[in-house]
């Protein structure tokens, strides 16, 4: 009886999998930022993408976007090139950090990440590979630059954006990354929004200024 023999690869490990192979991968006190990218292999964008994003989804210190945003510019950009396997300078590949809090990180982050896996599974999976990644790195090009930009009260939607494109890159779920395009047009009318309050803001504040000088003339 012939045998039907399938070609097709494996199926990807779900990104929780993927991460908690890194809890005991690393033989030394100290991993460099390159071991953490070569062993990621081709889901670095995805990874990287998701630690820069989670830290906007919260509030943080004014002016902290701006260096996290510059950063995602390189993944994004490399999405957008269609680079499959993520470069970074080798200067970057030589920083290193604690194992110790490498793991700790992981520790908290695996649980909260398997929950989410309940809903974003692979499907449509497509849409998470070149040559729709050069329209998925565009989205985050824009999302980036959006977070570079000094404007009051507009971080959180484009890394909640951003985070959302990596967990669907991480898990090759197309349906959730079709949701980026509404995150990211929110995004975009946050942007619109935050100007107009940062120019009232601005404009009130110079009228009463103008206004108490001409009182005191």
């Amino acid at each position: 009886m012939d045998q039907t023999i399938s070609h097709r690869p494996p199926p990807a490990p779900s990104a929780s999998a993927l991460l908690e192979d890194l809890i005991d991968v690393f033989p030394n006190e100290r991993v460099s930022f390159g071991e953490l990218i070569d062993r990621l292999d081709l889901r670095a964008h995805g990874v990287l993408l998701l630690i820069l994003a989670l830290p906007m989804c919260i509030p943080n210190v004014p002016g902290i976007s701006t260096i996290f945003g510059a950063l995602m510019m390189l993944p994004a950009l490399q999405l957008t090139l269609g680079q499959r396997r993520l470069w970074v300078p080798s200067n970057v590949r030589a920083w290193t950090f604690p194992r110790t809090g490498l793991t700790r990180t992981l520790v908290a982050t695996i649980p909260t990440l398997r929950r989410c896996e309940v809903l974003v599974k692979p499907r449509l999976s497509l849409l998470t590979r070149f040559p729709v990644t050069i329209l998925v790195g565009l989205q985050t090009l824009l999302m980036a630059f959006i977070l570079i930009l000094p404007i009051p009260f507009a971080n959180w939607p484009p890394g909640m954006t951003v985070a959302i494109t990596a967990l669907a890159l991480l898990q090759r779920d197309g349906v959730l990354m079709l949701l980026t395009i509404p995150a990211a047009i929110a995004s975009v009318a946050s942007v619109y929004l935050g100007t107009r309050l940062g120019l009232a803001a601005f404009n009130s504040i110079a009228d009463w200024v103008q206004g108490l000088i001409a009182g005191l003339n």
